[in-house]
């Protein structure tokens, strides 16, 4: 019994560095996850407190006058739903028709039959790198009749070298016995893409469908700088160009105390100003559905992420 205890403590002794290891990484990665959740949280007790009560600020992971006023606010403008419209409209089209088209140029250059594989894939390289600048871009869609048009949200798009790459260098990883065989069975390449490869690239396609996703609906430069007008704003709006246009409204406004406002105005001041609590529900609204979606993805993602980055 002796001999066993000093082995066990002997055994300790050698591990007691890998324990203290994981309790300080635990520790560390727990403190990470409250930096990064307090402000999200703080944004959605802020969503939830009474709008002139936010402004005096002190409002931490509760609120301190629950109310749902201000996302009723937010639903009740018109403006508001066209864009979320707009944004869902876009995120779908986008992400589908991307996800489509870059793997079917990645599965194109997957092949080694392809005679200028390395000359295309080259060449979609370089577009990473080599940009035309604005000016240029604005007059190119101008031509193409994209301004002022919803179709500025999603054709640009469709096509991305970077998205292609990662799926091409994923699909060189499958057994090229799979392809071999359906052409003997007398299965044709548009074919051999849908139900043999697609199916299988469900990681890596998950993968780019989320980060098009995410940059589309993230997405208020295209509104801001192709869309112009009253009323092509009005109509082509999108939910984060809203967003941006009231923090702005409110950057603006920053020379005065909103306290002293709040004061000289009274209740008013509630309809005539964009107030934290509103601006927070805005913000609620605006990440909820990639928060909604990102959790089915997650497993995807990071098996996706690490195969396509890795085999070449």
């Amino acid at each position: 019994m002796e001999a066993k205890a000093k082995i066990d403590q002997s055994k300790f002794r050698q591990r007691l560095p890998d324990y203290i290891f994981i309790l300080c990484n635990t520790i560390f990665m727990c403190f990470i996850i409250l930096i990064m959740l307090y402000p999200f949280v703080n944004t959605l007790a802020i969503s939830l407190n009474d709008a002139l009560d936010s402004v005096k600020g002190g409002i931490g992971l509760l609120p301190r006058k629950f109310t749902l006023d201000n996302f009723d606010q937010v639903f009740k403008n018109a403006r508001i739903l066209t864009a979320f419209t707009n944004s869902v409209g876009r995120t779908v089209i986008s992400t589908a028709g991307g996800v489509f088209l870059c793997s079917m140029a990645a599965y194109v250059l997957s092949r080694k039959e392809f005679m200028w594989n390395k000359f295309v894939t080259v060449f979609f390289l370089l577009t990473m790198y080599i940009s035309a600048g604005l000016i240029p871009m604005y007059m190119l869609y101008g031509k193409l009749s994209l301004i002022n048009s919803f179709n500025v949200y999603w054709i640009p798009g469709l096509f991305g070298a970077f998205n292609i790459i990662v799926i091409r260098t994923y699909i060189q990883g499958l057994p090229d016995s799979l392809v071999e065989a359906a052409r003997l069975d007398g299965a044709g390449e548009f074919r051999i893409f849908a139900q043999i490869v697609l199916p299988i690239c469900k990681p890596v396609l998950a993968t780019v469908g989320l980060w098009i996703a995410v940059g589309n609906w993230n997405d208020w430069f295209t509104t801001a700088v192709y869309v112009s007008g009253q009323r092509n704003i009005e109509q082509y709006t999108t939910l984060q160009y809203e967003l941006y246009s009231e923090l702005q409204s409110v950057l603006a406004r920053m020379g005065e105390r909103q306290s002293e406002f709040l004061a000289s105005q009274g209740a008013a001041a509630r309809q005539n100003t964009t107030t934290v609590s509103v601006r927070a529900a805005t913000t609620i609204v605006a990440a909820l559905p990639i928060l909604c979606v990102y959790p089915f993805l997650q497993k995807y993602f990071v098996k996706g992420v690490h195969v396509g980055s890795v085999k070449g």
